[in-house]
């Protein structure tokens, strides 16, 4: 349980603060994050790692020189935005192009993997790499599908220290593909991690059990085991990451054992004894270590262990020196501080450069008023929303589609006001819904609003063929970025039935009022009947067989959504 709390809504802001007054040495604020404080060399590749909070030193902790360049904060557990990884990506760039380093979750990829496009939009060369070291989360044959989780300790040092070097960003790159190749991560779960202001842990552990293959976001284990003493954790990790073992990598490796957020450092001693000696047994050769909280989650109880198998050049670039908040060997030298005093700190304004057509501003206020109506709905089934994504998941859906819902309403509000037509306030409430919302959903939804405004224009009537247009535009925009496909138990299994519904019935003749009744119906069937689906992708698909049987969660929302728009539409 988390007692420090003022607002749960504002903890990520307060906690990133707080990182930020308490590290000066080390990070410098800007629009989305941090970076170094320190100077660096011209030409150095830089490395943005990020993701969500929740994890302390995770990301933060690991902004300084030997190591990374810049951090992405996004909420608890949820990925930052592609704006925010646009600022701190610019503020860092040094000229030899941006690294943006992270671990493998659909948001991240979604939001990350914009932010490079529109980087190089601006001539900055930029490209993203992701860390799959849990074993738990995908098999050896699939390894590309795995989550990443403690592994990017080692990964980013590696990386960091390879940036530091002066090599080339594609040079850097193949280290990162090399260390990332030969990591390996198992963890265990004792409890669950609860949620700043909530009542209650994401989800619970039986007395006496232990949840294996546990993710970093409060996902359960994927498997219980009995939980008998701190040699059986040891060996149950060392045996799991030794059957995954790289083939011809040697029998040297990289020990990390990580403290999940309320495991005690006597306890983790005790453990990584064990460890050590069962790794010796197996003839693996321990040639560096670290034990503690390296990557949190919360409060949870739990450890995880990961290996990385070395070789000469591993060795060299991990001994390098290093000196971040968390992370600090050898000996820099006395570093120069950098001017912080042109540093954007604020996000930019959202503003009306060309008002829109009497109707599209009519159709604007409506626009605003439906999602002011949305985020009504969504809060009556923010529970409901979460509960079904913790099946498989961590548990935030709903919290995650509130909190975008309710700066996309803002920014449609803001710009209604200042007389936008439907595409600028579908636009605006799109980029805050995404940048506000992080994580997959937010991504997506983002994306689909956009979509849906760059449809109805600023300069033309919103009538049914526009409407019919526009949900069309959308269902384009989750397909093309969320790349999933019919059966993967996602939202596009509910939006694709809602859009042929809205098409059918507006092309036969329906008002366009039964035309979005209609597609609500069907929108609400199509969620149901995800219920006895697999999830085949995203971070349900590890725990694919505890979501059987229960709805998917952005299915159910979107389900919710089409329906209060049917009750909002008139004519």
């Amino acid at each position: 349980m988390t007692f420090l709390v003022n607002d749960p809504s504002d903890f990520p802001r307060e906690l990133a603060d707080g990182f930020l007054a308490a590290n000066k040495r080390y990070v410098r604020k800007v629009f989305g994050g941090a970076v170094r404080a320190t100077e660096s060399r011209p030409g150095k590749v830089a490395m943005i790692v990020g993701g969500g909070t929740g994890h302390h030193p995770a990301f933060g902790g690991w902004v300084g020189q030997g190591m990374a360049d810049g951090v992405v904060f996004g909420n608890i557990f949820s990925s930052p935005s592609a704006a925010q990884a646009v600022s701190v990506g610019r503020a860092a760039h040094h000229g030899g192009g941006v690294l943006i380093a992270f671990g493998n979750y659909a948001g991240d990829v979604l939001h990350f993997g914009e932010a490079t496009e529109l980087l190089k939009a601006e001539g900055i060369d930029a490209r993203i790499a992701v860390v799959t070291d849990d074993i738990a989360s995908a098999p050896p044959e699939e390894a590309h599908k795995r989550r990443g989780i403690c592994g990017w300790v080692t990964v980013f040092k590696v990386t960091g220290a390879a940036c530091e070097e002066g090599r080339s960003l594609d040079e850097v790159i193949a280290v990162f593909d090399h260390v990332n190749h030969r990591t390996r991560t198992l963890g265990v779960a004792f409890s669950g991690c609860t949620l700043p202001g909530a009542d209650g842990p994401l989800f619970t552990v039986a007395p006496g059990k232990m949840g294996v293959g546990l993710g970093v976001h409060g996902e359960p284990g994927i498997y219980d085991a009995d939980l008998k003493s701190a040699d059986q954790v040891a060996q149950v990790l060392v045996e799991g990451l030794l059957k995954d073992k790289p083939e011809n990598v040697g029998n040297r490796v990289i020990a990390l054992l990580n403290g999940l957020g309320s495991t005690t450092y006597e306890e983790l001693f005790v453990t990584y004894g064990a460890v050590e000696r069962l790794l010796r047994q197996a003839g693996v050769e321990v040639v560096d270590c670290e034990v503690g909280e390296l990557t949190t989650s919360l409060d949870m109880g739990g450890v995880s262990l990961t290996l990385t198998w070395t070789d000469d050049e591993i060795e060299r670039l991990w001994n390098a020196p290093v000196d971040t908040p968390a992370i600090r060997r050898g000996t820099m030298e006395a570093p120069r501080f950098i001017d912080d005093s042109q540093l954007s700190t604020e996000a930019p304004r959202i503003t009306v450069t060309e008002p829109g057509s009497p109707e599209s501003q009519d159709a604007a206020r409506h626009i605003a008023a439906g999602l002011e109506a949305v985020l009504v709905t969504l809060r009556e089934h923010q529970q409901e929303l979460g509960e079904l994504d913790a099946f498989a998941g961590d548990g935030d859906h709903g919290v995650g589609m509130v909190r975008g819902a309710e700066n996309g309403l803002a920014a449609a509000r803001e710009l209604a006001e200042q007389g936008a037509g439907a595409r600028t306030v579908l636009a605006g409430a799109g980029e805050e819904w995404s940048a506000q919302a992080g994580g997959t959903s937010g991504a997506l939804w983002g994306a689909m609003l956009a979509a849906a405004g760059q449809a109805l224009g600023d300069d033309q009537p919103v009538d049914a063929a526009a409407q019919v247009r526009a949900a069309r535009a959308a269902l384009d925009a989750l397909r093309r970025i969320g790349k999933a496909e019919p059966g993967d138990k996602t939202m596009l299994d509910a939006l694709i039935p809602c859009v042929e519904a809205l098409e059918a019935e507006v092309q036969g003749g329906a008002s366009i009022a039964e035309a979005w009744r209609r597609a609500a119906d069907a929108a609400e069937s199509a969620a149901q009947a995800t219920a006895p689906m697999r999830p085949r992708i995203g971070r349900a698909r590890p725990l694919a067989e505890r979501s059987i049987g229960h709805a998917d969660a952005g299915a159910t929302s979107l389900a919710h959504i089409v329906r209060t728009i049917a009750d909002q539409v008139r004519g």
